[in-house]
C-alpha cells in the first residue's frame, strides 16, 4: 500500500475541536520565511503580496494558520531580527497596505496569521540605540551598557559570547561596551527599564489591533539576564544553550514579562496566542513558559533534535507529554525551521534521507498536540549544502573575527539608517568563516513551477542560489503525483482533521495526568489519549482513539501482526489483514 491509495471519503472540515477550546491546541501552524517564500515584484526577494498570492497553496495544503518571519523595517544585518521600527513593514517585503491584505486573506480562506516580535534586541539603526550612541541623556540605560574590565576599559564587562561567534560586546567611541547575544548589529535592550516593557505592549496592540491572531516571540528566553552579569568561566557557550543552565538565558524573570503579555493578549477578542521560541535545559523548564498564564505554545526543540533512534524517539515524546501536562499545555512538534538543516539531509541526505523525512512527518502529524511545518518541508527539500560563500549572507558564517583579533569596536553615531551595506565581519573587515553558516542553506527561496531557476519564485531571479535541479521538486511537479511528498502532506493533514482521534490534544484522554507512569514503565502508557504498545525492535507502535501508527526506524523490512486498517503511509506496505511487512524507514496510520 502506499499513500496514493488511501481512498477514504472526507469533507473539508475544521480541525478537530479540543476539549476546554483553543484553535492552537491541535493545529498545524505552517512557517513562512517571507524573503524566500514568493517574490512578487522581481527583485529576487520575497514579499508579503507574494505570500498573499500564495495562500490557496497553504489552503489546500490544509494546515491552520501561518505564521510569518520578520518584515518589519530592518538593515537586514540578520534576516530582520535586527529591528529598526516595529511598527512598520521594510520597503523590501511592500508596506503596511499590504500586511493588512495579506492578513484579510488569509482569514478569508480560513488561515490565521501569526507574526514574528523580536523583544530580546533591536537593530543598531533603531533610533533608541542611535539616541544610546549620540549620547542623549538616558537612552543608554534601556540597553545593557557597561564599562569595560582592566585599567583602562579595554577588556569586555564579563566573559560571554555571542550566539554568532565572538565576544559578546561591542565597545563604543567614548569606552562603554554594549551587550549583543547575536550580531553586533543586534543591542540587546534591559528589560528591567519600564520604557521597554511600556514599548512592546504597544508594538503588540498595534498588530493585534490591525488583526493578527498572535504572536511568536524570538528568544523568549533571553530578555533577563542574571544579576551582576556573571563570568560562566568556559568557552563554545553556544554548545550550551538549551542543554545547561545560562545567566543570559532562561532566567525566571521573563516569566513576568510573558505573564503581561498574556493578560494583554486575553483582552482581544478572538484567541490571539504567544508562542515562545525558548532553550530550556529540560522539558520541565521549557513547560513553565505554558503554565495556563503564560504563553500558548513553545517549541518542542528536542524533538527536533532527536535522532532517528527509536528508544530516544520514545523517550523524547514521553518527557515532552509528561512536562506539558503536567501544566495543562499541548505539546508543539517540529522538525525543520529557518535556523536549522533541514530534516531530509539531518536523516541522512538522498533516498535515505527522504524516506525517514516522510515518516518523521507523518509520526509528528500523528502525535497529540500541534505541529509546525517550515516551508518546503511538504516538498522533501533537501538542504542546499553547496552555496557559494560569496552568495552566503548568514551573519554566523562571517561574523567570528580571526583569534588574534582584538574586540570590535564600532564608531559612534551609526552609520546611515538607509544603508543596508551590512559589514562583513565585526570589525567591518573580512572576516574568517565562522562557525559552519548552514541557516543559509535552508532559506533558499521555494520551488513553485517550471525546470529551471527560478522556478516560479518570481519574475526576477532569486536571492540565494537554487540548484539545478529542483525541477522534479516544485508545488506543479508533485501535485497530482500520488507519490509525491506534496501529496503525503496534504492526505496527512486532511486526515488529521477527519479522523476523531488525532489531533485533539485530550481526544480519549487515557486518566489523569498523576496516574502517567513515565517513559520505560511498561508496555502500556497513557499520555494525553495515548498508548505505546509492544512491537518488534526498531519499531515503535502507539495508540490513540480508533488510530495506531507505527514507525520502523531500520534499515530493513520488519514484519509484525496487522495493527488494523492501513490509511496512509510514508512507503508502500504490505498486508494480509492478519500481518504486515513495514518498510524500511517508514511510518503507517491505521484505522482501529
Amino acid at each position: 500500500m502506499n499513500h496514493e491509495l488511501t481512498a477514504v471519503p472526507l469533507a473539508r472540515a475544521s480541525s478537530n475541536p479540543a476539549v476546554g477550546g483553543g484553535w492552537w491546541r491541535d493545529a498545524v501552524i505552517y512557517q513562512v520565511y517571507v524573503r524566500s517564500f514568493a517574490d512578487s515584484d522581481g527583485d529576487g526577494i520575497g514579499d508579503l503580496r507574494g505570500v498573499r498570492e500564495r495562500l490557496p497553496h497553504l489552503a489546500r495544503l490544509g494546515v491552520d494558520a501561518v505564521w510569518l518571519t520578520p518584515f518589519y523595517v530592518s538593515p537586514q544585518a540578520d534576516g530582520g531580527y535586527d529591528v529598526a521600527d516595529y511598527r512598520a513593514v521594510d520597503p523590501l517585503f511592500g508596506d503596511l497596505a499590504d500586511a493588512d491584505d495579506l492578513v484579510r486573506a488569509a482569514h478569508a480562506l480560513g488561515l490565521r496569521v501569526i507574526v514574528d516580535v523580536v523583544p530580546n534586541h533591536t537593530s543598531e539603526r533603531h533610533p533608541w540605540f542611535q539616541d544610546a550612541l549620540a549620547g542623549v541623556s538616558g537612552a543608554r540605560e534601556r540597553y545593557l551598557f557597561r564599562p569595560g574590565r582592566g585599567a583602562d576599559g579595554s577588556l569586555p564587562p564579563n566573559d560571554w559570547e555571542s550566539v554568532f561567534g565572538g565576544p559578546a560586546w561591542t565597545r563604543v567611541a567614548d569606552g562603554d561596551w554594549y551587550l549583543h547575544l547575536f550580531a553586533p548589529e543586534q543591542p540587546d535592550l534591559d528589560w528591567e527599564h519600564p520604557e521597554v516593557a511600556q514599548e512592546f505592549a504597544s508594538v503588540l496592540r498595534f498588530w493585534l489591533d490591525l488583526g493578527v491572531d498572535g504572536f511568536r516571540v524570538d528568544v523568549a528566553h533571553g530578555m533577563v539576564k542574571a544579576p551582576g552579569l556573571p563570568d560562566i568561566g568556559r568557552g563554545a557557550q553556544a554548545t550550551l544553550i538549551g542543554t545547561e543552565p545560562l545567566p543570559f538565558f532562561d532566567q525566571d524573570g521573563v516569566h513576568a514579562i510573558h505573564r503581561s503579555w498574556r493578560r494583554l493578549l486575553d483582552s482581544y477578542e478572538g484567541a490571539r496566542i504567544g508562542v515562545a521560541e525558548a532553550w530550556a535545559p529540560t522539558s520541565e523548564r521549557l513547560a513553565l513558559y505554558v503554565r495556563p498564564d503564560e504563553l500558548h505554545q513553545a517549541f518542542n526543540f528536542r524533538f527536533l533534535n532527536c535522532p532517528w533512534d527509536p528508544a530516544a524517539m520514545r523517550t523524547v515524546i514521553d518527557e515532552s507529554l509528561a512536562a506539558t501536562s503536567a501544566v495543562g499545555a499541548p505539546t508543539t512538534w517540529v522538525l525543520s525551521n529557518h535556523d536549522v538543516v533541514r530534516h531530509v539531509t539531518r536523516y541522512g541526505g538522498g533516498a535515505q534521507g527522504l524516506a525517514r523525512a516522510r515518516a518523521a512527518a507523518l509520526l509528528m502529524l500523528a502525535l497529540p498536540g500541534s505541529a509546525y511545518v517550515y516551508q518546503g518541508e511538504e516538498l522533501g527539500l533537501p538542504e542546499v549544502t553547496d552555496l557559494p560563500a560569496e552568495a552566503r549572507q548568514d551573519p554566523a558564517f562571517r561574523r567570528r573575527p580571526p583569534a588574534a583579533a582584538a574586540p570590535a569596536t564600532i564608531p559612534a553615531p551609526a552609520p546611515d539608517p538607509d544603508a543596508r551595506d551590512a559589514k562583513e565581519g565585526p570589525e567591518g573587515q573580512d572576516a574568517q568563516e565562522g562557525q559552519d553558516g548552514l541557516r543559509d542553506g535552508c532559506r533558499v527561496p521555494l520551488p513553485w513551477s517550471g525546470k529551471e531557476p527560478p522556478y516560479g519564485f518570481g519574475p526576477g531571479g532569486s536571492w540565494l542560489p537554487q540548484p539545478a535541479g529542483w525541477g522534479g521538486l516544485t508545488v506543479a511537479a508533485q501535485t497530482g503525483d500520488p507519490h509525491s511528498t506534496l501529496e503525503l502532506y496534504r492526505a496527512a493533514l486532511e486526515l488529521r482533521r477527519a479522523l476523531p482521534g488525532l489531533g485533539a490534544v485530550e481526544a480519549g484522554q487515557g486518566g489523569p495526568v498523576e496516574d502517567w507512569p513515565g517513559p520505560g514503565a511498561g508496555p502500556a502508557v497513557y499520555a494525553r489519549g495515548m498508548r505505546w504498545c509492544p512491537a518488534p525492535e526498531g519499531v515503535l507502535l502507539f495508540t490513540r482513539p480508533g488510530f495506531a501508527c507505527t514507525v520502523n526506524t531500520r534499515p530493513t523490512t520488519v514484519q509484525m501482526p496487522s495493527p488494523g486498517r492501513p490509511v496512509l503511509s510514508s512507503a508502500p506496505v504490505e498486508t494480509d489483514g492478519r500481518t504486515v511487512r513495514l518498510p524500511a524507514d517508514s511510518c503507517t496510520w491505521w484505522a482501529l
